[in-house]
């Protein structure tokens, strides 16, 4: 699922242009309805022709709302950069632009509005201006697309280009570590309390335990919706509604963090790579008071400058933010920095360290370190090498441009810590931890993901045919797309780690059991009773009523034995059948067909085939008109 957000000035038809695409009105408030403004985040959802649901986070584009839209578009895959083409660029789409560019978003589409009330000849000086105004920026060479939301001009190529647009997007992977940060709470009678934000970096399920950072408020997942829909999994990357147990309203804010519990440390210190804008009025002095924002978190800060005097607009340096109030980021994370009054964006950046000692300004040691980590610790190297896919150690460990020994500690670090995982079976106790160069790894977040695709393979399978054990070995790997190599080990990793169950030439999820309906359970006990009644000549399941999918389950689970088309047994009479064969072999040397009818009172119907069948699965063996053991 992908996630778009809008930006762009106030009044040039971000929230009409979302409600004619959508159906639904973004704006919530009845403030907003009576002012004909948006004020705070809004929200709506789209299904492209032929493609999946797409997420809208309609912002404010008023000057005065520039924090309610931050909260709202750090989260996004894309953006919709709104221009009236009746006004052309103004104030707010400059500074939205620079957020996103200073957000690294790098996808999105500008959007002009209004095409309506404009000629031909004007609608190209814009289309000009706004592709000077791009250039340097992430969105340089997004594609142009002007609508009118009020005759619906334009719309279908809008959709279309949408579609294009998120068709070479990369969706998000689960890393095993789900963050949601609430942009959103609210109250729902008779469920409680509930937070809306865009899930990053794992998926939630119901029932999950779950943390709210900061604040180390502890709850567990009694719900979730995406798009009003109800879902027993929320995926990254989705837009999500979390009905948390146990917590008021009054307890939670915009800006908090719904996580697993345990691992993601509240921070007021951050190691940072800051870009001030080339159109910054001044230059950033040492100890400046700014305002932070990160994902829907917000926090005045004082920026120390840890290698120069001032930072000049346009330029990149280290600095150490030290928040007033405490937020929930990790490295790599974006942010924004603004100054308060008058209230204006001045850059931006990624978070290197959350968690950093105290430096000294000026210190090489220091500066030194932060490039390093700028770059990679060796172990983020060996991840990021890996990316979404599984990989041999060799390739993996060169691709990170690592000297052997550091990729070597990096391997072992990873493994240890479960960021990495080993695919194929478990090596035996005792041997060497570090897997031979031709093994191959994938990182926890690809293996999560595959996991998924596992479990959703076969779980469809139980669904369309829930009287069979699971689809065959061929069958999953096929569904799956993956090499021989790989899907070899991926399935043998699964297998050891309880993910799948294995049977001898089928996989099925562990839970699975064959489960019959009372109708069915009904066939099977009339089916056992013929039996009952000759069990050496039984009758063909077909004939008492038997569903072919029923037989096909109760073969499946070994209940009968199949010895021709038409002939079944069930399992204790054939086994017995076949320990008084191996009997008479032994005692006379052979058995012939007449020897098999006289022994069970059958015919040469039931005998003929019985032994014909015993000689394909090498029981026994004719030789002449009698059969031996094989």
């Amino acid at each position: 699922m992908y996630v778009l957000g809008t930006a762009g000035h106030v009044d040039h038809g971000k929230s009409t242009l979302v409600k004619a695409l959508t159906g639904i009105d973004p704006d919530r408030l009845q403030e907003e309805k009576e002012r004909e403004m948006t004020i705070d985040l809004g929200f709506a959802w789209l299904r492209l022709p032929g493609g999946p649901e797409v997420s809208i986070v309609d912002v404010p584009g008023h000057e005065r709302f520039i924090k309610n839209m931050l909260a709202g578009v750090g989260g996004i895959d894309a953006a919709l950069l709104v221009i009236a083409a009746d006004e052309g660029p103004m104030p707010q789409t400059d500074e939205h632009l620079n957020i996103l560019d200073l957000l690294g978003v790098e996808r999105g589409l500008v959007v002009l509005t209004k095409r309506d009330l404009v000629d031909a000849d004007w609608l190209d000086l814009v289309r000009e201006e706004v592709r000077d105004r791009l250039a340097g920026t992430t969105l340089a060479g997004a594609p142009l697309v002007a609508v009118s939301a009020r005759t619906g001009e334009g719309l279908p190529e809008l959709k279309a280009a949408i579609a294009t647009l998120l068709a070479g997007t990369t969706p998000r992977l689960d890393k095993g570590h789900p963050r949601l940060p609430i942009d959103r709470v609210f109250s729902v009678a008779g469920f409680g309390t509930v937070v809306t934000g865009t899930l990053n970096d794992g998926s939630l399920q119901i029932g999950q335990e779950v943390e709210v950072v900061p604040g180390g408020l502890h709850s567990r997942v009694r719900g979730l919706q995406s798009h009003k829909h109800k879902t027993e999994t929320a995926a990254p990357g989705s837009r999500v509604a979390v009905n948390l147990g146990g917590l008021a309203v009054e307890d939670l804010r915009r800006g908090q963090v719904v996580t697993t519990p345990g691992w993601l440390q509240p921070t007021v210190r951050i190691d940072a790579r800051l870009h001030l804008l080339a159109d910054a009025p001044k230059p950033l002095a040492q100890n400046a008071l700014l305002d932070f924002f990160a994902g829907a978190a917000e926090s005045s800060c004082r920026v120390t400058l840890l290698d120069t005097e001032k930072l000049e607009p346009g330029h990149a340096g280290w600095v150490t933010l030290r928040l007033a109030e405490p937020v929930a980021v990790v490295k790599g994370d974006r942010f924004i920095l603004r100054q308060a009054s008058p209230s204006l964006t001045l850059g931006g950046g990624i978070v290197i360290d959350a968690q950093p000692r105290r430096h000294r300004r000026f210190d090489s040691a220091t500066l030194r370190a932060l490039e390093t980590r700028e770059r990679g610790t060796p172990e983020e190297l060996l991840v990021q090498a890996l990316g979404g896919e599984a990989r041999e150690v060799k390739a993996a460990l060169e691709a990170t441009g690592l000297p052997a020994d550091a990729g070597r500690a990096a391997l072992a670090a990873t493994l240890a810590s479960g960021d990495v995982v080993r695919l194929g079976a478990p090596p035996a106790e005792g041997t060497d931890t570090l897997p031979p160069p031709t093994a191959l790894i994938m990182s926890l977040g690809a293996w999560n993901a595959l996991v998924g695709r596992m479990r959703e393979a076969v779980g469809r399978y139980h669904a369309q045919y829930p009287l069979r054990r699971g689809p065959s070995k061929e069958e999953l790997k096929s569904r799956l797309g993956l090499t021989p190599k790989v899907y070899s080990a991926v399935v043998a990793r699964a297998v050891a780690t309880g993910v799948l169950a294995e049977d001898p030439t089928t996989f099925r999820l562990p839970e699975h059991t064959v489960q019959f309906t009372p109708a069915q359970a009904e066939q099977v006990r009339r089916l056992q009773a013929a039996f009952a009644a000759d069990p050496t000549s039984p009758p063909d399941p077909a004939d008492v009523g038997l569903d072919p999918e029923v037989t096909a389950a109760l073969l499946d689970r070994g209940d009968l034995v199949k010895v021709s088309g038409d002939i079944y047994y069930d399992r204790a009479t054939y086994d017995r059948m076949v320990a008084r064969v191996l009997d008479v072999i032994d005692t006379r040397g052979s058995i012939a067909v007449a020897d098999l009818r006289d022994l069970f009172n059958t015919t040469r119907k039931y005998a003929v085939p019985f032994l014909e069948h015993l000689d394909e699965v090498r029981v026994t063996r004719r030789k002449g008109d009698v059969r031996v053991r094989w």
